[in-house]
């Protein structure tokens, strides 16, 4: 799980569009704040996205396995009875 709270900022240098700074000092916005959480998400997006390319193979080959064997221990199952036990079929 990416967690990045309680991380010691670090001084860093942005070049910002100035006409959307002033707005954001005008409306009273901490923008190192709003932009350290941001980039924080973004982060957390690409790197999940990077996740799923890099293990598609792995994903791909557990989710035919699913689809020809089933669920594992489906049959003791005692919720979502109607979803099946996972086989296509």
């Amino acid at each position: 799980m990416l967690r990045f709270d309680n991380a010691p900022k670090k001084a860093t240098n942005l070049s910002l569009n100035s006409k959307v700074l002033e707005m954001a000092r005008e409306l009273g916005m901490n923008v190192s704040q709003t932009v350290d959480g941001l980039l924080a998400e973004e982060v957390k997006r690409r790197y999940w996205e990077k996740w799923a390319e890099d293990n598609k193979e792995g994903i791909a080959a557990y989710n035919a396995r699913i689809a020809k064997e089933g669920i594992p221990l489906a049959k003791y199952r005692t919720f979502a009875r109607s979803l099946g036990d996972g086989k296509k079929g």
